[in-house]
């Protein structure tokens, strides 16, 4: 049988494949096995060969997806890639410069470097971008005295730069310790760091220590120091609000001769300062405005003297030629406002002039010893309920001593040890112990205000707070013994932290008080506020039967106890507690009560 040809319509002929060009070769590369991650692939994820028209966000996602992971590694680019490629300016930088020809490495060494700064003029011990603080102006020396190289001048987190204690805006620190890595091979870097750094900063040492010391972590306790001038123990002024109200509670009470009693050293002193100081002045007045201008000393105040709510704010001194001319008291007043002004001053100098009595003192010395021991502190500071265990805080001592002033006020060095404080926590205290002393009230007022209850305090201005020293006594132990290291002391640099202290902290206190008043100006508002804000501080009497504070018995605040034992203040427990938190401080508001 013969074969024939047969013929197919156009329509149905066996067309031959024809060759495929490069965008259909890669095409075709798409709907290859998943397994498939051959040079092509590659080629097209580095953009050597453009995707075709069809390909959408789902298609490049399952790409990605079916990558392996050593593939992905390669094709990827990271951030670090992105940032080399891009074109970069060379600006300056916060901390030094970026600008390094070739500096040789030093080798670095973890030390903790023991220092001394007043505070005034600064924002704060930390660094904050381009403010003035403690530390911008500690890290700049750093860098110059060559102790921090180049490489490392622009960020302080490269040297591992770690603080003890956190002080705020205007606050002081006789004693503070900072811990990083420096270069120490020169035995002459401390001197070169201070010729670097203005008079009110000064570093005593550098402490070699363990690799993974950190000063905020290893410090047991906190010693800050806070001056108070005597004068702010005298009792308020009769005519007073405060004072015409203590007067009508101890007698309700029938409590006036206790008051009487504990106010004994301080009973003649108002008459006395009225016949010294005030009566002259009053005769020096127009007759016309003698009584209005003597009511006008004891004006009724409307508003909190410091709300709770409100930022705590230091505003730095103006320079003495910026004095303004209105604040001058002129010696024959011719007006109404200058008859008051100089009556204020008056009283002013009048209080200015006491000088406490033993007695007195005693009585302070036994208000501040109740603060020993473990309590609760969530009346003295802000925001926190009682049942909030971060209130837990232990208090080791709490002395008073006089200290030298040059000027015409006496003042007390009240110096309180604890392993950590609160916000406001330690201006608070100072100004329920002042207030519980002027207006002689009873002892437990205070131990109510460690209770659940709540209790109103004012807070004592933040003038006059310091930070001590820290402590590092643990650390000191296991350092000598275990890894021969020195002890972070300052006992070693005594006298010259006494030096220090005396000329660029105690005196600019004692003057910038001359200046601003600030103490008689917040109890001459707390004496004259009109309302019962402050009228626990008005009953001579009270204890566990019946709270100062709120009225609440001691029977329904032990009930509440037993009901809710988690919340009971057991001392063995507290302070437990109250050591797992070495090192943490509060820190905000001030002093660096941050405290």
């Amino acid at each position: 049988m013969e074969s024939q040809d047969i013929t197919l319509p156009s329509s149905q002929a066996v067309q031959e494949p024809m060759p495929q060009s490069k965008h259909e070769e890669t095409n075709a590369d798409n709907d290859r096995s998943t397994n498939d991650t051959g040079t092509d692939a590659n080629k097209r994820r580095k953009g050597h060969i453009k995707a075709n028209d069809h390909d959408d966000s789902r298609t490049k996602k399952r790409r990605r997806k079916d990558m392996g992971r050593n593939e992905y590694c390669r094709v990827s680019k990271g951030k670090r890639d992105r940032m080399e490629r891009a074109p970069k300016d060379e600006p300056e930088t916060q901390l030094g410069t970026s600008n390094i020809d070739h500096e040789p490495r030093k080798p670095k060494r973890k030390v903790a470097v023991l220092m001394s700064y007043c505070g005034t003029g600064y924002k704060g011990m930390q660094v904050n971008g381009d403010e003035k603080t403690i530390e911008r102006d500690l890290f700049n020396a750093f860098v110059a005295a060559g102790a921090i190289s180049q490489a490392n001048s622009d960020d302080p987190k490269k040297s591992s730069l770690t603080r003890c204690a956190r002080t705020d805006k205007g606050v002081h620190a006789a004693g503070n310790v900072i811990s990083l890595k420096l270069i120490i091979e020169d035995p002459d870097v401390v001197e070169k760091i201070n010729q670097n750094l203005p008079p009110q900063i000064r570093v005593w040492g550098l402490e070699r220590t363990t690799g993974s010391f950190s000063c905020y972590q290893m410090c047991d306790s906190r010693v800050y120091e806070y001056l108070l001038p005597t004068h702010t123990l005298v009792p308020p002024h009769p005519q007073s609000y405060l004072g015409r109200k203590m007067e009508e509670s101890a007698k309700e009470n029938g409590q006036l001769d206790v008051l009487r009693e504990r106010q004994a050293d301080v009973s003649r002193f108002w008459e006395e300062a009225e016949e010294k100081y005030i009566e002259p002045v009053v005769k020096s007045l127009d007759p016309s405005m003698q009584r209005s201008a003597l009511a006008a000393i004891f004006q009724a105040q409307e508003s909190d003297p410091n709300p709770e709510k409100e930022e705590e704010t230091t505003q730095d001194p103006p320079p003495p030629h910026q004095v303004e001319e209105s604040s001058v008291i002129p010696e024959k007043p011719t007006t109404f406002d200058g008859a008051v002004r100089k009556l204020k001053a008056a009283y002013v100098e009048a209080k200015k002039s006491y000088r406490i009595s033993p007695t007195r003192l005693d009585r302070l010395r036994e208000v501040l010893f109740i603060y020993k021991g473990t309590h609760r502190f969530h009346n003295y500071t802000i925001s926190k309920p009682y049942r909030d265990s971060s209130a837990n805080r232990h208090i080791k001592s709490f002395t008073a001593e006089k200290v030298e002033a040059d000027g015409n006020s006496e003042w007390l060095s009240l110096k309180v040890h604890g392993q950590s404080f609160m916000t406001h926590q330690i201006r608070k205290m100072v100004s329920m112990a002042v207030l519980v002393v002027r207006t002689g009230s009873s002892l437990d007022l205070i131990r109510s205000s460690f209770r659940p209850s709540s209790c109103r305090i004012p807070r004592a201005p933040g003038l006059g707070l310091l930070l001590e020293r820290p402590v590092f006594n643990a650390y000191n132990k296991v350092a000598v013994e275990r890894f021969n290291k020195e002890t972070i002391d300052f006992v070693k640099y005594k006298e010259e932290i006494q030096s220090f202290k005396q000329k660029h902290i105690y005196d600019r206190i004692f003057q910038e008080e001359d200046r601003l008043n600030e103490f008689n100006s917040l109890l001459a508002h707390v004496d004259n506020f009109v309302g019962n804000q402050w009228s626990h501080f008005t009953s001579p009497q009270g204890g566990p039967e019946q709270d100062a504070v709120t009225g609440q018995s001691g029977k329904e605040e032990g009930k509440d106890a037993l009901e809710n034992p988690e919340d009971s203040i057991n001392g063995d427990t507290i302070a437990d507690d109250a050591g797992s938190e070495i090192g943490q401080e509060a820190v905000v508001g001030d002093a660096s009560e941050r405290e």
